[in-house]
């Protein structure tokens, strides 16, 4: 099809802007619905890589869901730590808040600590799935226990005393979890063929130390492909670079791997990995409760990711302190309460201190 037409004086010249938006307006179209299918493909690929969403049909979601172990905890404000002007001043029910474990445990018997620890945000009020990561080490108070660190809460008291733990110390209004125990990721990342991630000279000796002497050890940093015991022994490093702050990276690093891989996979395969992922979920969500969220995802083809870590630069001892032989990281409670808070509900992104 030609792009010009003749004027009246025989010349050629280009057609008109509506014509050529008649002309593409059905690729346009097609494009646009590929674009919509991409992004909801993509957020609720995501959001299963998370363990708390599902968005499949109604009879296919209850058959997955019976695989997911569920845990009923209580939900009474008093149990769960939750202040009462929280309670009073964040009533958005637009604003869904869940706690997320990743649990170090060998057995099924013992509760386990919380390697990691963060905060999901759904804010369907600005569009955005929010990730809050909290220091394993925040020094701060725990019912029953005194002042100690934060992932010790779970080995405590299981989730309920370690969302009571967040929500009292943090001033938050969590009143479910999910979780998944790391030996459990491991057979994820294999399932998924591994996840690629660009491995620097200092981690290489790191990630050897558990895997040194069997067929998963490394010889070579660079960008890589690690199976599901490499990548947990490079989520894990403590020891090299800015210690636990960048290993929250780093399981952020193996996170947003393992979202590339699912989402370059195609859709054909995303019912087999949530099928094979649900199974090592653990959750205090019903049915019900997972059924509407992914609805309510599904639904909204524009929401954005985002990540964050508490505390933020400058509002945590330098180099933690030494109490009682043990390394804790004391903060400042009042302004990362404050910058949580903005940043949960206000959607007000927290700064960094600069000297």
């Amino acid at each position: 099809m030609s792009s010009k037409s003749n004027n009246k004086n025989g010349q050629t010249a280009p057609i008109s802007s509506s014509e050529i938006r008649k002309g593409s307006n059905r690729n346009t179209i097609k494009r646009n619905k590929i674009r919509r299918k991409k992004r909801r493909i993509i957020t609720c690929t995501f959001i299963f890589i998370l363990l708390f969403l599902i968005g499949f049909g109604t009879f296919y979601v209850s058959n997955l869901l019976s695989k997911v172990k569920t845990n009923v905890i209580s939900k009474d404000v008093d149990d769960l730590g939750i202040h009462s002007d929280v309670s009073s001043s964040f009533t958005d029910p637009d604003i869904i808040n869940i706690a997320l474990f990743g649990l170090d445990k060998t057995s099924n018997d013992e509760l386990g600590r919380s390697d990691a620890t963060m905060v999901v945000t759904i804010d369907k009020k600005n569009d955005k799935l929010k990730m809050s990561s909290i220091m394993r080490d925040s020094y701060v108070d725990i019912d029953g226990h005194g002042k100690d660190k934060l992932n010790h809460a779970h080995a405590f008291g299981g989730p309920q005393l370690a969302i009571k733990t967040i929500n009292k110390n943090y001033k938050l209004n969590i009143k479910d979890y999910v979780s998944v125990n790391f030996s459990n990721m491991e057979k994820l990342i294999d399932a998924l063929g591994g996840v690629n991630v660009d491995v620097k000279r200092e981690e290489v000796n790191e990630i050897n130390i558990t895997t040194v002497g069997s067929p998963t050890s490394i010889s070579r940093p660079g960008l890589q492909k690690l199976n599901g015991k490499q990548a947990l022994a490079y989520s894990r490093i403590r020891h090299v670079g800015n210690g636990d702050f960048e290993r929250t990276d780093r399981q952020r690093v193996v996170l947003n791997s393992m979202f590339e891989i699912i989402k370059t996979s195609g859709a054909s395969q995303y019912p087999s990995i949530v099928a094979k992922l649900l199974p090592l979920v653990e959750t205090s969500l019903s049915k019900t409760d997972i059924i509407k969220l992914g609805t309510g995802v599904l639904m909204d083809g524009k929401i954005n990711i985002e990540q964050e870590r508490f505390p933020v630069d400058g509002y945590f001892k330098d180099g933690g302190e030494i109490i009682k032989d043990v390394w804790y990281l004391p903060f400042d409670s009042k302004v990362t309460i404050k910058q949580m808070q903005d940043y949960i509900f206000n959607d007000i992104k927290p700064q960094p201190k600069t000297n």
